[in-house]
């Protein structure tokens, strides 16, 4: 049986014809670069921080410019030893032993005695180096970003969610990465982060390390008109067709959040129907609501009847500003005013109900859309 591509992709960046839209975002990163000037990526996860990137990383090869693109995503990292790690990690994919990068690269981590393994499966080397002292740890972390300052031409370095340097057991992690970042020259960094509260307060909190040493760069919904071109013609150069409602049906469906704008684009596509309108769009819905119902209903057993409720209210009002309004107090039963504001943090931390901040007021939602629309189609 033959397959097609799906051309929708949900969990890696592939090419530009892919890609949709980011040329303002795209643009600022390369004047950036191309000015000495750090950048601060925010934006809510799955939005399409990595892609831009990425997409950003292939302009650069592209455009000829002299850049080495570097991206390391420390995510995953609980101290200053993993993010050691996943950025030698991060550079020895970047520039393989056989390269004379990778060479000089080999003979410095030597040097920190490591052990360097190969993952069986892909290949990707994995490094596992032992300190005697939290000074060997730091001195690490000064050896490979003077390694990279020295190269022969300018690096840009991509860290994809930094505020995890904050749950370190290191309590100084951000004055010294910032005390180290602060002479190079040759060296360009894009900070990239998910938790904009975080964010904002370690580069613009005039107490903090890193204040006023980047600039902001929100990557926020896409436009819906270009995405709503972009759907269509993915379909149609694929030989298929979707009604221009259908289309409309899913931006608002998915609320124009990438990953799951994407997902469900995705889900459409391996269907195979050649002739796509708002019946099969919803038929496409539902099937993703079934087929994640299971880990919906472990959330449930997760929070307490208090934490589901409010999490069910804000579902079915699709965002709320006033979480202390009378109104919406007594018409889901949450209780008083503190008591809405405990639950909010409670949520917040959890990563379940997200901040949408702008310039007219707050609001919240839910940050799974998919959960949301789920919760507002159960309950």
């Amino acid at each position: 049986m033959n397959f097609m591509v799906n051309p929708f992709i949900i969990k890696t960046y592939v090419s530009k014809n892919l890609f949709c839209d980011r040329e303002e975002e795209l643009e600022n990163l390369l004047r950036n670069c191309s000015n000495g000037i750090n950048t601060t990526l925010i934006s809510h996860r799955r939005m399409g921080k990595t892609g831009l990137i990425y997409r950003f990383f292939e302009e650069i090869n592209d455009s000829n410019l002299d850049f080495y693109p570097i991206y390391v995503d420390i995510y995953a990292s609980r101290s200053l030893s993993d993010f050691i790690k996943f950025l030698t990690e991060a550079i020895l994919k970047s520039f393989p032993e056989n390269t004379t990068f990778g060479r000089n690269f080999m003979s410095l981590i030597k040097s920190f005695r490591p052990l360097i393994t190969f993952d069986p499966i892909t290949g990707t080397p994995q490094v596992q180096i032992t300190y005697q002292s939290p000074q060997e740890k730091e001195h690490t972390v000064k050896g490979l970003f003077d390694f990279l300052d020295a190269r022969d031409k300018k690096i840009v370095l991509a860290i994809d969610e930094f505020q995890q340097i904050r749950e370190y057991p290191e309590t100084n992690t951000e004055e010294l990465l910032r005390t180290y970042i602060q002479p190079l020259k040759n060296l360009q960094f894009i900070f990239c982060g998910s938790k904009k509260h975080m964010m904002i307060d370690m580069f613009s909190n005039i107490k903090k390390p890193f204040y006023a040493s980047t600039q902001f760069l929100a990557l926020d919904k896409i436009d819906q008109g270009r995405y709503h071109s972009f759907i269509e013609t993915i379909f149609r150069d694929n030989g298929r067709s979707i009604e221009f409602e259908a289309v409309l049906y899913i931006l608002e469906w998915t609320k124009r959040h990438t990953y799951y704008t994407q997902s469900l684009c995705n889900l459409i596509f391996s269907t195979d129907i050649k002739e796509i309108g708002i019946k099969e769009v919803k038929e496409a819905c539902l099937q993703i609501l079934q087929m994640n119902e299971t880990i919906y209903l472990q959330y449930r057993q997760m929070l307490t009847s208090g934490q589901w409720n409010f999490l069910i209210a804000v579902a079915k009002e699709q965002e709320v500003s006033q979480i202390t309004a009378k109104a919406f107090l007594s018409k889901y039963d949450i209780g008083t005013p503190a008591n809405s504001k405990r639950i909010v943090r409670s949520l917040f931390d959890k990563e379940l109900i997200m901040e949408n901040t702008s310039k007219e007021r707050t609001s919240y939602s839910v940050y799974d859309v998919f959960l949301s629309r789920w919760l507002e189609r159960e309950y």
